[in-house]
């Protein structure tokens, strides 16, 4: 199959495709940093609390510190038992049954999450180690191994989500949504091997706000 024939074919079946009217805005306006909160979701059918704290971030798709902000969250909580959150909160401490953070970043908003699922008892012993965790990103250059091994995890992630055909094409939607290089899975690959830990530092500096955090508790309440 080449790219003249996948032109060809498309061009057939929807090249008469036409819109007509106004362009509708589809974006979700830009939201002010949060303030911080907590509220609790009584929930008698679980048997431990499921915790979520999250913030909105006054960063774009399209700004460089993204993939700085993404290598600095495998050395955090991205990769799982390979992370400082895993071995802090579960390993060593033994306060939650798992534990993850991610970054939702999109072309208008953002957040920053981290989850994790403990007894009630735990819910403010294991936030304070993720405040600690996060103030320490912020605050001191993650190690040389540590930082090769992130970057590993995430050029590994790059080829696996092309796993399929439907992987593929949901990147290019998304690339092209995005405002992004079709490529752009290549640039960040690039990109990644890169970056120091001074940068990594910076932007957990620039963007992160410990104090910030909104606390979600879903589950039985304190016993």
């Amino acid at each position: 199959m080449t790219p003249e024939k996948v032109k060809s074919v498309i061009e057939k079946y929807f090249g008469s495709w036409k819109a007509s009217g106004p362009k509708p805005e589809t974006l979700l306006p830009s939201v002010p940093s949060n303030k911080p909160s907590v509220a609790g979701i009584p929930n008698s059918s679980r048997i431990q609390d499921e915790v979520i704290l999250a913030q909105t971030l006054d960063l774009t798709r399209s700004n460089p510190d993204y993939y700085a902000l993404e290598l600095g969250n495998h050395v955090l909580g991205g990769g799982f038992y390979a992370t400082r959150l895993y071995q802090d909160l579960r390993e060593r401490s033994g306060l939650v049954y798992y534990v993850a953070s991610s970054f939702d970043v999109g072309k208008t908003r953002s957040l920053y999450l981290v989850r994790y699922g403990c007894d009630p008892p735990n819910v403010s012993k294991a936030r304070d180690i993720v405040e600690r965790n996060l103030k320490e990103m912020q605050m001191t250059l993650v190690s040389s191994e540590k930082l090769q091994l992130a970057k590993a995890l995430l050029l590994r992630e790059i080829p696996l989500e092309e796993s399929s055909v439907e992987a593929i094409a949901q990147g290019f939607l998304h690339r092209a949504t995005h405002d992004l290089p079709l490529d752009e899975p290549m640039l960040a690959a690039r990109r990644y091997v890169k970056l120091t830990a001074e940068e990594v530092k910076a932007a957990f500096a620039k963007w992160l706000r410990p104090k910030d955090l909104v606390e979600i508790t879903e589950g039985p309440g304190p016993k």
